[in-house]
């Protein structure tokens, strides 16, 4: 009996072992396969996940994002406008004016004869309802010139909008239907967008019916493509078409973050026409809210006006102006009785920071004073003579003055090949300049010189008026200025077309 027992022991112990043993096994499997990235201790076998299982953080978006889409959906409009359109005479009759043809009928179809009866030229694109008793948010492109706009709404009902106010400078419309107990968007907070993040655009695309695409954000705050004067677009991949314009982006919780404006078109411009080439752009909502705040308030916007020519900062301007991280703003000229100049501002300053928010490039600087009532007292940060220092600017209203832009692609060489004279009182009446202006005049710019090739080339007509922030009067100061340069790069003030601005010249 106790032999037995002893064997059954034995065996017990026997079988403990070869389970630790095979429990070992298993373990440093699992550990293995922690190396190769895999879950601790998984079998080689796919798990299945079962529908019915919660997604992490993405709430309740197990069959997708029709939990976001599907409240958003009926808050976003089609706009369809139209205007008449007056044709010139003769216009699309191109026979009526043909030599051939009037020699055997002369003018007997005199004015009248052959014109083309006025037409009505129609026009659709997207809208966003932002209050439930009918304020809708749009392009201005949408409706520009419009004498007739109507809405239709996601339940297929039609109305009649009324145009409240455009503010063609961001591309923003408002428009008022009467109706009540609308669906509308929230409004989200678009600063807070990254790049990466997900997001949805809502419109009507060629006008096939109201559509949902999804991207991500591909980049922000970007401009100078010149279509608007205040460019701060979100750039995206999702797929923005022409009837897309005026509708809505939102984010993944619901909340507009943008409206949708342009595409970049097949070839590289910019436009709202041209099919989705996977690179659109939408104005956020920190730059449509305030514009349709004071649109509501006061049926037009109002803005701050410093009156600076500016233009970006480059590596070769960088370092010309002794900056080493090379940010901010380039002041090319001040105009005159502006808030600038009564604040002593001077071409050649650098504005670094505007009320302690650094200034990256010029449409930065343009956003950020827009958005500043008139009368606003503002600090500005600026870098003149290899310092930092604080001025108070008072701004006035920005009106019909233009803060105009000179382009800062400075990869030109030295001044070889470009002629110059004096510049004369005759001369200065010929290029309009203004009373007062000093400097040397180029008369001709050899077409294979490093200067003819630099981004903005010298041209015939230019007036430099400094080389290396020296004033130039005369030829004899411009020859002066050039062989104390010798082979090391030069800056310029340029004055093209009485508006000046600053070039680097380096040398080959």
């Amino acid at each position: 009996m106790e032999r037995r027992v002893l064997k059954i022991r034995r065996w017990a112990a026997t079988v403990v072992v070869l389970l630790a043993l095979a429990g070992g096994a298993l373990l440093s499997q699992g550990v293995r396969n922690w190396t190769d990235h895999t879950v601790f201790g998984a079998p080689r076998t796919p798990i299945a996940i079962t529908q019915n299982a919660l997604p992490v953080s993405l709430g309740n978006f197990a069959n997708g994002f029709s939990a976001v889409l599907k409240p958003a959906l009926p808050a976003v409009v089609n706009i369809s406008s139209s205007k008449v359109v007056k044709p010139g005479r003769n216009q699309m009759s191109p026979m009526f004016n043909d030599p051939f043809f009037r020699q055997f009928f002369g003018d007997q179809f005199g004015p009248g004869q052959g014109q083309v009866r006025p037409q009505r030229e129609q026009s659709l694109g997207s809208g966003v309802i932002v209050s439930s008793d009918g304020t809708i948010l749009t392009n201005n492109h949408v409706i520009d010139g419009a004498t007739d706009i109507k809405v239709f709404l996601n339940d297929k009902r039609e109305f009649q909008a009324k145009l409240i106010g455009t503010d063609a400078n961001t591309d923003i419309a408002v428009l008022k239907i009467d109706a009540s107990n609308l669906p509308t968007l929230p409004l989200g907070d678009s600063n807070q967008l990254q790049v990466g993040d997900l997001i949805f655009a809502i419109g009507d695309p060629f006008g096939v019916g109201e559509t949902a695409t999804m991207g991500i954000v591909s980049a922000t705050g970007r401009g100078g493509f010149g279509i608007e004067r205040y460019e701060n677009f979100i750039q995206t991949d999702a797929a923005i078409n022409p009837g897309n314009s005026g509708g809505a982006m939102i984010d993944i919780h619901g909340n507009l973050v943008g409206i949708n404006t342009a595409i970049l078109s097949h070839g590289g411009g910019m436009t709202g026409e041209g099919g989705n080439e996977g690179v659109g752009f939408a104005i956020p909502v920190s730059m449509a809210k305030p514009v349709l705040d004071q649109i509501l308030a006061h049926g037009k916007v109002v803005r701050g006006y410093l009156g600076v020519h500016i233009q970006d900062l480059t590596p070769e301007l960088a370092r010309a102006f002794g900056i080493k991280d090379g940010t901010g703003v380039l002041i090319g000229d001040v105009s005159s009785d502006t808030p600038a100049s009564r604040a002593g501002l001077k071409k050649g300053d650098v504005i670094l920071k505007v009320n302690g928010e650094p200034v990256g490039a010029m449409n930065q600087l343009h956003v950020q004073i827009a958005q500043f009532a008139p009368g606003t007292q503002i600090k500005l940060q600026i870098w003149r003579n290899g310092a930092t220092q604080d001025v108070s600017v008072k701004l006035d209203e920005f009106k019909d003055q233009d803060e105009k832009v000179s382009s800062a692609e400075t990869s030109g060489a030295a001044l070889e090949g470009v002629q110059v004279q004096d510049l004369s009182s005759d001369i200065s009446q010929q290029l309009n300049l203004p009373p007062g202006t000093h400097g040397v005049v180029v008369t001709s710019v050899d077409s294979s010189s490093p200067a003819a090739t630099a981004q903005p080339p010298l041209n015939r007509g230019d007036v430099i008026q400094e080389i290396n922030h020296k004033p130039i009067s005369n030829t004899s100061d411009y020859q002066k200025a050039l062989a104390g340069a010798d082979k090391q790069p030069v800056l310029l003030l340029v004055n093209h077309g009485g508006v000046t601005g600053y070039v680097v010249v380096e040398p080959r």
